[in-house]
């Protein structure tokens, strides 16, 4: 099995940069840092991340913990 990096983007309820302050912490562990952005311009305040290993699931885990929702689009 390959390993090449992969998007996945999610529909947040991440809407502002307090948001976004609090998951840094959980998603750059999760992730690393710089694979990750949310575009809290749009009404679905998505979130894209860049991988080769995580997946959906385990990104909605890490917002969910962080207190915020994620879905898969």
């Amino acid at each position: 099995m390959s390993n090449s990096m992969k998007t996945i983007q999610l529909k947040t309820n991440i809407k502002c940069g307090g948001c976004i302050a609090a998951v840094t912490n959980a998603m750059n562990n999760l992730t690393g840092e710089g694979n990750w952005t949310v575009d809290t311009t749009t009404p679905d305040k998505i979130m894209t991340v860049t991988t080769e290993t995580v997946t959906a699931a385990q990104i909605t885990q890490t917002l969910e913990q962080a207190g915020f929702k994620a879905t898969a689009i």
